[in-house]
Parts: C-alpha cells; structure tokens; sequence
C-alpha cells in the first residue's frame, strides 16, 4: 500500500508533467502552421497536362516538396473551363493539402457558366505564379504573315474562319474573343479539351488561330510547325524578339495578359495560406526556376495573398465588360 506522502508526491508529479505539456498543445492548437505539412499537399491543375498552370506547378511544386518535406502532387482535373478541377478545392477540406492552380480562367469562368461556387466567396489567394503573354498563332499553310493580313483575311470571308480555344471560359478563349472584338471580325469559336489538342488542330490546319499560351507554343513557333503573327503584351517578349506586338500591328493599346495563381479554399486557416505563400515566393525567386520560367515567356510573378484578392475582384470586373460586350452569357 502506498503512503500519503508516496501519493502525495505522484501528484505532483503527474501535475507538473501536465502544467509542462500544456504550452505545447496550446500553441499547436493556435498555430496549425505549427505540424503543416502533415501528408502530401496536391495542387490541382483544372486544365489538361501541357499548359503553362501546369508546367509552372511541376516547377513550384519540386521546390516545395524539398523545403517542406512532404511531397507535392499535382493532379489534372481538365474540364468545363476549369470548373470540375475547381469545384473540387472550393469543397474540400480548409486545411492546405488541397490546392488551386490555375490560369486567367478562374475569373473568367462566372462570366461564361453558372458556377457549383463562388469564385470571390470560395478561394483564398495564396500567391500570383507567374504572368505571360497569348501569342495569336495560325498555321503556316493559312498563307498570311501578319497580323494585319489575318484581319484582312477574316473582314473577307466573315464566319469561315475558326477560332480555336483550349475550352468555353479559358484564358485562351477570353484572348481571343478580345482580339476578335478589337479586330472587329467574324470568326466562329471552336472550344477544345485543352492546349494541346487545340495546338494540335493549329498544326493540321483544321483551325484558323488561336491566342496560345507562349510557355506550350514557342518551341512550335521555332520549329515551323505553328507561325506566331503576334504577342498580347504592350512589349515584345525576349524569346520571340522578331514578332511584333499585337498592338504593332495596328490595334492600338491592345494588352490581353496571361496570368497564372494559386488558391486555397477559403477557410483554410491564415498561418497556413501565409505558410505556403512562404515557399511559393521563395520558390519563384529562385534563380533556376526564374530562368526556366523566362525561357517559356514567362516571368515569375509572386505576390502577398491580399494583393492577389485584389487582382480578382479587378480581373472580375474587367472580364464582365469584355463579356457584355462579346455578347457572352453564363450557360
């Protein structure tokens, strides 16, 4: 039988083991930072393999997987725009293993489709990836070699020419109705699953132009296999310095920028969305995932999470107008 005093001290003990515990479970329970990463963080890429969203979250996700341990995975969820990849991280659970990679098409898509989500209500900006430029591309059997030719080719024969998009709401879908709206032409517009399967329609000749994305479409440009009449940027890009600008080529002032952004769902806790912008910035400044980015046509373009909640809601506001103007309603 144990003494009073034997029992006594146990008390004490196990009080003290207790009292010494109790800043530690406190500060995991108000920093869930804390024990983040806890498994593998999947970013889901709404769009088919290929396009610039995905090859830009191959690059961050290597970086982050080494700085944090666990592993990135990158999952494709192609499909209506970007919405079914989407829908997926608005319902999944806040906790910052689930995340959102996509393109211009996340504020593009309430301007097209009725939306399973709230793209300013549902997503919570992580970081800005990077930002780029369309390269308005035709192929070469078409037999014009600029821009103006193009217009001229299109104002001749209005609604025979199509023109190709990587689906309804892309990026590259909005690209090219604002050229066709600035160029004040009739072409038809013929959605496709995704970059790849548009860009092999260019080749073949089965579709007219496309605003392609640079990071998917230099290497073709190089290799004759696509002709690149212009770029959507108010410069010319470094890795095609001979091909003018869109604007050069007689639409005054036309910018239509590609862009790319991570998002978490939108109750992901604070720590966490400012723990992963961390190492998306740090990634993204890194000299050899800058360099490959450049080499693509890209810059990297890292931001705070609030500077990106602002670009969308100005991004929502500037693709309405190009919406109502286009004649474009949600579906």
């Amino acid at each position: 039988m144990m003494s009073a005093r034997t029992t006594r001290n146990a008390l004490f003990s196990a009080l003290a083991c207790i009292a010494a515990a109790t800043p530690v479970a406190h500060a995991q329970k108000s920093d869930p930072a804390a024990s983040f990463p806890s498994r593998p963080i999947r970013i889901i890429v709404p769009f088919t393999p290929g396009g610039q969203p995905d090859i830009f979250s191959r690059m961050i996700g290597q970086k982050m997987t080494d700085a944090l341990g666990q592993q990135i995975v990158v999952d494709n969820r192609p499909g209506a725009g970007g919405m079914i990849g989407s829908r997926i991280v608005a319902e999944s659970n806040p906790d910052g293993h689930t995340l959102l990679s996509i393109s211009a098409a996340h504020v593009i898509g309430p301007s097209v489709r009725k939306l399973p989500y709230n793209t300013r209500r549902d997503f919570a900006g992580v970081s800005m990836s990077y930002n780029a430029a369309y390269l308005l591309v035709i192929p070469p059997s078409l037999g014009v070699k600029t821009a103006r030719e193009l217009i001229a080719l299109a104002k001749a024969r209005p609604g025979q020419l199509n023109l190709a998009s990587a689906g309804r709401g892309s990026g590259t879908h909005f690209a090219g109705e604002f050229f066709k709206y600035a160029a004040g032409i009739d072409v038809v517009h013929v959605p496709f699953k995704g970059i790849p399967e548009a860009t092999n329609d260019i080749i073949a000749g089965r579709v007219q132009l496309f605003m392609a994305p640079l990071a998917s479409s230099v290497p073709l440009v190089r290799e004759g296999r696509i002709r690149a009449l212009g770029v959507s940027s108010p410069k010319r890009v470094s890795v095609l310095g001979d091909v003018p600008t869109i604007a050069e080529s007689g639409l005054k002032d036309f910018r239509f920028d590609s862009w790319g952004a991570i998002f978490a769902p939108s109750r992901t806790p604070r720590a966490i969305i400012n723990k992963l912008n961390r190492e998306i910035v740090s990634a993204l400044r890194q000299p050899d995932v800058a360099k490959r980015m450049q080499a693509l046509g890209a810059e990297p373009a890292p931001t705070t999470p609030a500077e990106l909640d602002e670009l969308v809601l100005k991004e929502l506001a500037a693709i309405q107008k190009i919406a109502h103007a286009a004649g474009i309603k949600p579906e």
